[in-house]
């Protein structure tokens, strides 16, 4: 069991209460059964956590729009869980999902964990939808510095030249300014593209 797995067991145990349910979900190797939550009515919210977390590991699908719900939920326990499960599902849908949340002004506040999982994902929809969510992160007063944070700190792992000009304006901001020299720094320089490693520019004969 990885430690996410194990983290989300013992909170989801506890938010149970241990009732032989849980121990049922949690034991249980039928991803029919553990599906048939995430349509039963009635069902409790960790039922469906646990139900949706197990079958996005095993890579089934069916857990797909119950992951993205809980990914833009106000927990951010259970965010961190839903982005662990959406990395690991190998679903095509993902990175827009994680692309629409991160940008969704209306829901910012929750955006941070849709923010890591586009960074993770390394999808088409990644580096535009950080340099989107950090450009308007950097007005006055925005008082999302975790999610800007996490939007440099992304953008540095994905080095893509096309955040260059967004990361050199977070460096004005100081909370921001010493990831966006990381950041910056990591992205490779324009003769350094045009020239890689090991290639020589010939010289005057």
């Amino acid at each position: 069991m990885d430690e996410e797995l194990r983290s989300l067991t013992e909170r989801l145990r506890a938010e149970s209460g241990g009732t032989p349910e849980y121990e049922r979900l949690r034991a249980t190797h039928d991803l029919d059964a553990l599906a048939s939550v995430l349509t039963a009515p009635g069902q409790p919210l960790w039922a469906r956590e646990l139900a949706a977390v197990r079958l996005g590991l095993a890579g089934d699908r069916r857990a797909f729009e119950t992951l993205v719900l809980l990914l833009n939920h106000r927990d951010p326990p259970r965010c961190a869980s839903a982005a662990h499960a959406l990395a690991r599902l190998d679903d095509p849908r993902t990175a827009r999902a994680a692309a629409a949340l991160a940008t969704n002004e209306l829901r910012v506040a929750y955006a941070l964990h849709p923010v890591r999982l586009l960074t993770e994902l390394r999808a088409p929809e990644s580096v535009p939808a950080l340099i989107t969510t950090l450009r308007r992160r950097l007005q006055p007063h925005d008082p999302y510095r975790k999610v800007a944070l996490a939007c440099v700190e992304g953008l540095g792992t994905l080095a893509d030249p096309r955040a260059e000009s967004v990361l050199t304006d977070a460096l004005a901001h100081p909370a921001l300014a010493e990831a966006a020299a990381r950041a910056l720094a990591r992205i490779p320089h324009p003769r350094s593209r045009r020239n890689p490693p090991g290639h020589r520019v010939p010289g005057p004969r």
